[in-house]
């Protein structure tokens, strides 16, 4: 492995938890996320020479992985093959009796699915402890509009999560 190809992969493994998590917000099935994953992942590198050093790798890192993301996940809406789960249906990885943070966490990235691709990454970059300034960056987006946005999807998801609960 040449030094670029090594720089590339510790910084990769710095911030892999950025990945694993949008790959989480966006893609409700393990076989999704991991295809999300390597797909992220090469278009990271594809653009790696395009990354100049101007702002931090993570944030640049979070602007490409998040419009990934949300190109895949046109792409598998549009798939005929992909099939929809049935209503209430359930993945055995939530069904386990993992305890009472595991059903609030699957609840919560459940209710996560049901926002706006906007929406998700403003939260996944909350989640991140980014500022508002930073998140506003990576969304290009005024810091005002950032905060005003933020709070409306806070009321939106309490009241998902709420609906969500009520059902189960």
């Amino acid at each position: 492995m040449n030094t670029r190809e090594s720089h590339f992969m510790q910084l990769i493994n710095q911030n892999k938890g950025i990945l694993f998590n949008i790959c989480r917000i966006y893609m409700d099935d393990p076989a999704d996320r991991d295809d999300l994953l390597q797909e992220m992942t090469l278009q990271l590198w594809r653009g790696f020479d395009s990354f100049k050093g101007e702002s931090k790798f993570s944030s640049w890192m979070y602007r490409v992985a998040l419009n990934t993301a949300i190109v895949f996940f046109k792409k598998q809406k549009r798939r005929p093959d992909s099939e929809q789960m049935p209503e209430g249906f359930e993945h055995p990885e939530e069904q386990s009796n993992a305890g009472e943070k595991e059903e609030q966490l699957a609840l919560f990235y459940k209710a996560v699915q049901q926002l706006s691709k906007v929406e998700k990454a403003l939260i996944f970059l909350y989640m991140e402890n980014q500022s508002s300034e930073e998140i506003a960056t990576s969304l290009g987006i005024t810091p005002v509009n950032v905060r005003v946005r933020l709070n409306r999807v806070k009321t939106k998801l309490k009241d998902i999560v709420n609906t969500l609960s009520y059902e189960h």
